[in-house]
């Protein structure tokens, strides 16, 4: 396996390396780096020295004026030293981790490098040594992070194949043997779907389990499903529909939540398509095909139409795949409501044939794994989370802070996010769902009250610690430190004895104005990545693009500044409203009689939405109550 199918992808790397370069800069400006300083101020009561003093020696003061000098000197060189063996500690440490493979694992220690350089206190610019060993740490990062694109995505590794992409060709003779085993296997095995045992079945049941592509894939996409099983279980039951259609999940996306299909624009867990109404909402800020939950319930909400629409999970895995109109069209030309019929009789497209039997082959399998040499799979710890409802925009960093996380696992948390910053009170239709590591929640909502909600994207709240001063937090945070105090309830000459947080009043960046520049899309960029990138809203780089949806071509020019005559036209327009999301069914035409048994031929059938992927693409019911369909 090479470095890209190892690792999941790290969205935000690249933004953050260059945000350090850049802070880099203003750090080093806040340090002085001109080599002028202000002269102290004269003191008004300083006296006027004429001559020595009794008794001294000028010599000797001479001595220790040039002793205290070396002194000083040499505790600055030591802490050079000291800073530079830090960073060249972590640099080889991400250097032995990207050597082995562990390409996250380097990343971090990459990241450490150039934060211990930025958070050591010393003007970085003004002096050699210093400059020297932060190039040359950027110089590693960078020459490391091309190498690695040359095997696949640099530090941000693609996402996975799923079983479905590896096993898209698979055409091997059936063992007869195979067959027999696993018809014997199926008398024991317990689902709530329908099962079958039949050479196409059997073909798939045989690349998983025997071929060493096949085995490693699915083996990693049911160990990836323990992440969310009891949640899909959880919700399945409540929507009333099969356990077991949970392994649609590993011919969509492996349980990949935030996989994205390049071709198509399909996206998270379930692969739904960018346009359609499903409940999901979408906008700049979220995209709700990435929460796992909220897309799974849409999803089981849209099988279960199918279901009452077709008569058949078959058929409706199969419409899941094709479109439920392209089903609906087959049936009609053969006269068969049978998915088998259908697919003997070359009335289903390759992709399709090869869907629904490798579904029966991963739940077969799952229900078997010590038959079919699955019994080592070590399921990953089911993500669990605290969830608060907000109504105001929040930064994640700030979250992070409160409750003493790492931002980005925060980011793990809220999938749904494609931004740091939670949307705001202007574009809820109800509160968002922040989920937070477990226990957090209460200490949280605590907390968070010590903030206006007017700056809760830009300030920071920060844990005290024994060392910690006014002056030492409004340095490290680059803020007065009498705006500190003020937003504190303090006095500037205050300790910091008994205070156990403080909350940081730390200003929003001063809107600059864009210059129209343009961007060159790199492979695996989509609009999204682009936007995030450059901190502007998804919709405005459509706009700006006249594009849709949100895949790109590598070695696309997009812009990435508004343009003039954008920015004209927009104050005439004013803001844009955010579009009503409404949960609507699926119309149907007329219809006769459902035929549900299997090879039952029949002459009319319900007439349903059409086209390949725009099976995602049609709006779902937002309730499990069927739909009654006029005659």
């Amino acid at each position: 396996m090479n470095l890209k199918d190892r690792l999941r992808p790290s969205r935000h790397w690249r933004i953050q390396k260059q945000l350090r370069i850049i802070g880099l800069a203003a750090f080093a400006g806040l340090c002085g780096c001109s080599g002028s300083h202000p002269a102290a101020p004269p003191s008004a009561t300083a006296p006027v020295l004429s001559a020595p003093a009794a008794g001294r020696n000028p010599q000797n003061d001479d001595i220790q004026t040039q002793n205290a000098a070396q002194s000083s000197k040499s505790s600055r060189q030591q802490a050079i030293a000291q800073l530079i063996a830090q960073v060249e500690a972590e640099l080889a440490q991400g250097q032995a981790s990207y050597r082995a493979g562990q390409l996250t694992q380097a990343k971090k220690h990459f990241d450490a490098a150039v934060d211990t350089m930025l958070a050591g206190n010393l003007d970085i610019r003004s002096n050699a040594q210093l400059l020297d060993e932060y190039n040359h740490a950027l110089d590693v990062v960078n020459g490391l992070e091309m190498e690695a694109l040359k095997q696949g995505n640099g530090f941000a590794p693609a996402e996975e194949p799923t079983p479905a992409d590896v096993a898209n060709d698979v055409t091997f003779a059936v063992d007869p043997n195979l067959v027999a085993r696993a018809r014997a296997n199926l008398a024991t095995t317990r689902s709530d779907l329908p099962l079958v045992i039949n050479d196409y079945v059997a073909a798939f049941i045989n690349f998983f389990s025997n071929t060493k592509i096949g085995h490693n894939t699915l083996k990693h996409s049911l160990e990836r499903s323990g992440k969310y099983r009891a949640m899909i279980q959880r919700v399945m039951a409540e929507e009333g529909v099969p356990q077991d259609l949970i392994y649609l999940a590993v011919a969509e996306s492996g349980f990949q939540p935030q996989v994205v299909n390049r071709g198509s624009g399909a996206g998270g867990m379930w692969q739904f398509m960018p346009h359609g109404n499903y409940g999901l909402v979408r906008n700049s800020y979220v995209d709700e095909r990435f929460d796992p939950e909220k897309s799974t319930r849409a999803y089981a909400r849209y099988m279960k139409f199918l279901y009452d629409q077709l008569g058949d999970w078959y058929l409706a895995m199969a419409a899941y795949d094709w479109g439920a109109g392209n089903v609906q069209r087959a049936v009609q030309k053969t006269g068969y409501a049978d998915y088998w019929e259908l697919y003997k009789r070359n009335n289903l497209p390759g992709e399709t044939k090869n869907y629904v039997p490798e579904i029966l082959a991963a739940i077969i399998i799952a229900n078997n794994r010590k038959q079919y040499g699955f019994d080592d799979i070590q399921p990953d710890t089911p993500i669990v989370s605290d969830i608060v409802k907000i109504d105001y925009s929040l930064d994640l960093r700030l979250a992070a802070d409160i409750v003493n996380a790492d931002p980005r696992e925060l980011a793990v948390l809220n999938p749904s996010l494609l931004r740091m910053v939670t949307p705001p009170a202007s574009m809820l239709s109800e509160p968002f769902e922040l989920h937070l590591p477990p226990g957090t929640a209460v200490a949280f909502q605590a907390k968070i009250e010590r903030i206006p909600v007017e700056h809760r994207t830009a300030w920071r709240y920060h844990t005290v610690s024994a060392e910690d001063t006014l002056a030492s937090v409004a340095r490290s945070y680059r803020v007065r430190v009498e705006e500190l105090a003020k937003a504190n309830h303090l006095q500037a000459n205050d300790t910091l004895e008994g205070v156990e947080a403080l909350v940081i009043p730390a200003a929003p960046a001063a809107p600059t104005r864009r210059r129209v520049t343009y961007y060159r899309a790199h492979r695996g960029d989509t609009l999204v990545t682009i936007a995030d990138r450059f901190g502007i809203s998804l919709s405005d780089l459509r706009r700006w693009n006249h594009l849709s949806g949100t895949r790109v071509v590598s070695g696309q020019r997009i812009r990435v500044a508004e343009p003039v005559a954008t920015a004209q036209t927009r104050s005439s327009r004013g803001s844009a409203t955010h579009p009503a999301r409404r949960r609507t069914a699926p119309s149907s035409s007329t219809h006769s009689t459902s035929a549900h048994a299997a090879g039952k031929k029949i002459t009319a059938a319900k007439t349903l939405p059409s086209s390949r992927k725009s099976k995602r693409s049609t709006s779902v019911p937002s309730s499990t109550k069927k739909k009654k369909v006029q005659k």
